[in-house]
This record gives C-alpha cells, structure tokens and sequence, in this order.
C-alpha cells in the first residue's frame, strides 16, 4: 500500500535537483526524446526511494530532470508495469511523485497495436478516451484527500487543452495525428483475435498493456492529461507477421526523430496548459 509518506519522500530525494512543471511518461523504445532535454540530471529509478524499477527491455528506468525552452521538465525514460508483478499502486507511485514535485501537467505515452485498421505502423495517435480492461484501479481502498477526491470525474481525462497541445505541436511540425480510443489490457501476452474485433466493436482504436492507471493517478491528482501512442503494429488478426516485442522497439526506433520534435514542442505547450483554467 503506497503512502502518502512514501511519496513524500521520493519527492524530497528529488526536490533539490529539480522542481518540474511538466512530466512526461516514455513507453517502450521512446527512451531517445529524453536527451533533448537541456542541463540534464539523470537519477537511475533505483537511487529513488520505493521507486518501481523497470525490468523490460527498451526502458531505461532513469529519471532525467532538465528544460526545454526554459520549461523544466520531469521525464520518466521507462515505466514499470502490472504485468512484471507490480501491484497497481506501484504502477502508479512515480505519477504521484511527479504530482508531488510540482508537476502540474502530463504527458503519458505508449507504443500500441493498431485495433482500427486505417492505421498503420509508425503513425501517431492522440488519446481522446481509454478503456480500461486491466481489471484494476488504484484508488482501490482508503482514500487520501491529501492526493486527491475519493471519486474523480474521469469525464474529461485527456481534456481538449492537452489534445489541442499535441494538435499544435504537430502542425508545427508538419505530421498528422489520428485521434482515437485506447484500450488498457493486464498483459504481458499479446491479445487473441478474437479479443480484436471485441476491441474494435466496444470502439477502442489502439491497444497496450500501460497507460490507463496512471492516467487515473494523474486526474485524481488534478493534472492536465495529454496522451499520445506510437503505432508500432497491427494488432492480432490484422496482419500477417507474429507479435514481437522486437517489432516494438524497431518501429519506436524508426520514428524517434520525428516523435522527439513533436514531444518537444508538445510538451512546452501542455505546461503552459497546466497553468490555465477549463478544459
């Protein structure tokens, strides 16, 4: 069970380095966006107090502290997940440390399968809603109001200022976006087929094992949400190579430069989002 002590204390580890404004959360092979950050400061996950250390490969598991364009930024390069036997709160403990340290806007990524079959591998989708099917949430048990309201309204999880954040960044840019419904599923196996077409007939577009519990820590802890995924596959029944984690990091690896500029550029407007009022 996490506490609110806990958290302090992660925070306090870090306070002296640091004190973000944004957070970004890397998925699987988008480690490389966190060296563009100015005057870096690099903390292994293991040199932070009841941090989550990350045992997949393609997360580096390093807390790298710096700025951009005069935004000081926290960046998570890796995140730990349900399925390597963290319990949901422990998933979730790096989103409440960020919370703590100041952050007040976050960006959540993922690399995802494609369940819509207009996308392709290498596009790039904005989170406008999840679906969570991990069968778990972590504000299950005694509430803090010290972290936040004992029901959250999820209804507005990634509001229009974060998508719009990315919508801009892109633009700018010169890259499209789709926008779409992501779906967050236990893992580690990939999904069936047949677990597809259920996907794609309750509206999910893109599929992944991570994600949506933090999300949920996030909005409990009244952050500004932006969400995005990187398309690196057709999911199950889609196309006709096995599913391979390889495949994964390949794909993250191809489209590292372009995704760099876009978080960039997103991450620096969804600051700036964090600050103002509404949705």
């Amino acid at each position: 069970m996490t506490t609110y002590a806990q958290i302090q204390e992660a925070a306090a580890a870090i306070h002296a380095k640091s004190r973000p404004t944004v957070g970004v959360v890397l998925g699987s092979g988008l480690g490389a966006f966190a060296e563009r950050l100015g005057a870096p400061t690099v903390i292994p996950y293991k040199r932070i107090p009841h941090f989550p250390v990350s045992s997949v490969a393609g997360h580096a598991g390093e807390l790298v502290l710096g700025s951009l364009d005069g935004v000081d930024c926290a960046v998570m390069s890796g995140r730990v997940h349900y399925y390597e036997g963290y319990d949901v709160q422990q998933v979730t403990f790096p989103v409440r440390v960020l919370t703590a340290l100041g952050v007040r806007a976050l960006l959540v990524t993922n690399a995802a399968g494609a369940a819509n079959p207009s996308y392709e591998p290498g596009d790039f989708m904005i989170i406008t809603d999840h679906i969570n099917l991990t069968g778990q949430n972590p504000l299950r048990g005694a509430n803090d109001e010290r972290l936040g309201p004992r029901f959250p309204d999820m209804s507005t999880a990634y509001p229009q200022k974060g998508r719009r954040a990315l919508q801009d960044a892109a633009r700018e840019v010169g890259i499209s976006l789709h926008e779409g419904v992501y779906a967050g599923l236990a893992g580690p196996s990939y999904e069936t087929p047949a677990e597809i077409r259920m996907l794609q007939r309750v509206g999910a577009d893109a599929v992944g094992m991570s994600t949506v519990t933090e999300v949920i820590a996030a909005v409990h802890g009244g952050l500004t949400v932006a969400g995005l995924s990187v398309i690196t596959n057709r999911a199950a029944g889609l196309g006709h190579a096995a599913l391979s984690h390889d495949e994964v990091k390949e794909v993250g690896a191809k489209v590292q430069g372009v995704l760099c500029l876009l978080l960039a550029k997103a991450a620096v407007r969804l600051a700036r989002a964090g600050e103002a009022k509404g949705v």
